[in-house]
């Protein structure tokens, strides 16, 4: 690792040498046709020469200037090494689901959200991870920065919707002012986007987030309504959506569509969803209830549904 403006990356020798020259070269304003080359010359493993050629012209006179140039290198370490080997860290962020244990894909794609945050964002020294793993049910990590996990908390909530609860506590005193760890819990609804809830003895499809709980598309007909996280708990999920399927009408009336089982491929008939208008070709299919059910489409494009 080496430290280039303030910042710490990793750069080859070369790379070194190039800008240690760039940072030492002053040229006349009026220099023209320039050409500069350099030849490093290791003395020990701390210094090295580099020889140094420049050509040029200036008021069309040619020039030819050797110059010699020590590099000198010495030791430091970056504040974020020093704080992540000494196990120093400001939240801690727990992830969790309602009801159920997160799968090893939710988990993956949970914990990526972090990676594209991170990618995002302006670099900044506190932000590093100390510790990270699975635990029973979810997830938790140990971060360099509390503003880190409330930014990671509101992506997951604005991607998987969800809940979080806030916990600090006094670890100490810094100047006369205490010094506090959060904790972070970041609880995952036990369903996704698209998704059917059988709710109130009813089956609704999960169209969208919302601040306090989700958005619901009836079943039956044409109705939405708004459902809070703790109306929503005694929910029950009867079809995933990545478990549904797309098929192929291959025959239809005004009521009724055939298609082919993709389970045992026989010509079964499921009645047309309510938003049907007659010039769909694929209809979506869910098993409900020992039986397919052909699903409304979800219209928000938030969702990629």
């Amino acid at each position: 690792m080496n430290q280039e403006s303030g910042r710490w990356g990793h750069l080859d020798v070369e790379e070194i040498h190039q800008r240690r020259l760039d940072d030492s070269l002053k040229l006349h304003e009026n220099t023209e046709k320039l050409a500069i080359g350099f030849h490093a010359e290791v003395i020990d493993e701390r210094n090295t020469r580099l020889h140094i050629e420049v050509v040029g012209e200036i008021s069309n006179f040619d020039f030819v200037n050797t110059h010699e140039l020590i590099i000198r290198t010495s030791n430091a370490i970056c504040k974020t090494c020093t704080r992540k080997d000494g196990n120093y860290y400001e939240a801690t962020i727990q992830i969790r689901s309602a009801g159920r244990k997160l799968s090893e894909d939710e988990l993956s794609e949970l914990r990526s959200s972090l990676d594209d945050l991170l990618a995002s964002m302006e670099p900044d020294p506190m932000f590093f991870i100390t510790k990270e793993g699975p635990v029973v049910g979810g997830w938790d990590a140990t971060l360099g920065s509390k503003a880190l996990a409330r930014s990671w908390a509101r992506t997951m909530i604005q991607r998987w919707g969800g809940q979080t609860k806030e916990t600090n506590s006094v670890v100490g005193q810094k100047d006369g002012v205490d010094v506090t760890r959060l904790t972070l819990l970041y609880r995952k609804p036990g369903y996704d986007l698209g998704d059917i809830l059988r709710w109130r003895s009813k089956l609704w499809i999960v169209q969208a987030w919302q601040k306090d709980g989700a958005l619901l598309l009836s079943m039956n007909h044409n109705e939405r309504t708004g459902a809070s996280w703790r109306d929503l708990e005694k929910s029950v999920v009867t079809s995933r959506f990545i478990e549904q399927q797309d098929v192929d009408i291959l025959n239809r009336d005004s009521s009724v569509a055939e298609f082919m089982d993709p389970n045992d491929f026989k010509m079964k008939s499921v009645r047309l969803p309510h938003d049907d208008d007659g010039l769909q070709r694929k209809i979506r299919i869910g098993w409900i209830s020992d039986e397919w059910v052909a699903i409304p489409r979800v219209r928000n494009a938030d969702e990629g549904v």
